[in-house]
């Protein structure tokens, strides 16, 4: 009996000083890196949860743009910090994209991370020139299969979001259209626009303005369901069901983090994203606030990652 009250007591003892360690975090500054450049959503975004975290935690929270090698450079620097929760890293829907792409990488995105939580997701619009014969996703499929190839779409390039997005649309509708990329989101808009070509899937900033001024004309969003940026527009899943499409940010720490520092985290960022400011600052990117457990972001980050082989499949892309 005295011999399991011992074994209890240092059980106890060793529950008060990991509790007291997770209390005692953070004891200095904290910094998120980021794998895109200043400006970028990613980084509006970081900042925007930066600025919330100092506060709670009574810490600097810095952060640390390491753009490049398509976020390789930054992903890598993260994945192998110290596990003590004072390097963290936002992680969006580009890294599952790039190690879809790329067979061998210096990291793991699924081992080497801690997923602290799923922040915001950016949806994408369904858009067409005004003089497309076609009001809605049904029309436009039906459209495309009266006149195979005869409709082009615009991407950001070979293996870009867009391009991708188009794909998947492209094998569950059955149609045929002809890619036509570019270097960037912006060309893809403008000849959206002049009719060079007839539609393309873009991002709520670029989108938005131009379908408000009549300049296009959005078919659908990408989202799995409707958006506050835009709720008349109906989902493309409305009409084909199953489709989603959408940019997403969430916190990551390296692998081996502590258990209570990741939950103290998650609590704060969920806490956090409710704030009316915080929506509001987040529209401004396009992005509407998400929230999850570690758990739930855990699941997201492997379904995207199966999600992208797929696609990447479909669309044929290979890296030079």
């Amino acid at each position: 009996m005295q011999h399991m009250n011992k074994t209890m007591l240092a059980a106890t003892l060793l529950a008060i000083a990991s509790g007291a360690n997770a209390q005692q975090y953070p004891t200095k500054p904290l910094r998120i890196i980021v794998m895109n450049t200043p400006g970028s959503g990613a980084d509006i975004v970081t900042r925007l949860v930066a600025a919330k975290m100092s506060e709670s935690l009574g810490q600097q929270v810095v952060v640390d743009n390491r753009a490049g090698a398509s976020g390789n450079i930054g992903s890598e620097i993260a994945a192998h910090a110290a596990p003590d929760g004072y390097t963290l890293a936002m992680i969006t829907s580009q890294q599952p994209n790039v190690v879809a792409l790329f067979d061998k990488l210096p990291y793991d995105l699924v081992d080497d991370f801690a997923p602290i939580s799923l922040l915001a997701a950016a949806p994408y619009f369904l858009i067409v020139n005004p003089a497309v014969a076609a009001a809605s996703v049904k029309e436009l499929i039906a459209l495309a299969k009266s006149k195979p190839g005869s409709l082009s779409y615009g991407s950001a390039g070979s293996g870009s979001a867009p391009h991708l997005a188009t794909e998947v649309f492209k094998s569950m509708t059955g149609i045929n259209l002809l890619h036509v990329p570019y270097k960037g989101t912006t060309p893809a808009l403008t000849d959206t626009m002049a009719g060079q070509i007839q539609l393309t899937v873009l991002v709520a900033p670029l989108v938005l303005p131009a379908v408000k001024a009549g300049k296009v004309r959005a078919l659908g969003v990408t989202s799995s369901k409707r958006t506050a940026l835009a709720p008349e527009i109906p989902t493309v899943a409305e009409t084909v069901p199953g489709y989603e499409w959408s940019g997403w940010y969430g916190l990551v720490a390296p692998a081996k983090t502590p258990a209570a520092i990741i939950a103290q985290l998650n609590a704060q960022q969920n806490q956090a994203i409710k704030g009316a400011e915080f929506k509001e600052r987040l529209a401004g990117v396009g992005a509407e606030p998400i929230g999850s457990t570690p758990q739930e972001y855990g699941a997201h980050i492997k379904a995207q990652l199966a999600k992208m082989k797929l696609a990447i499949k479909l669309a044929g892309v290979k890296v030079d």
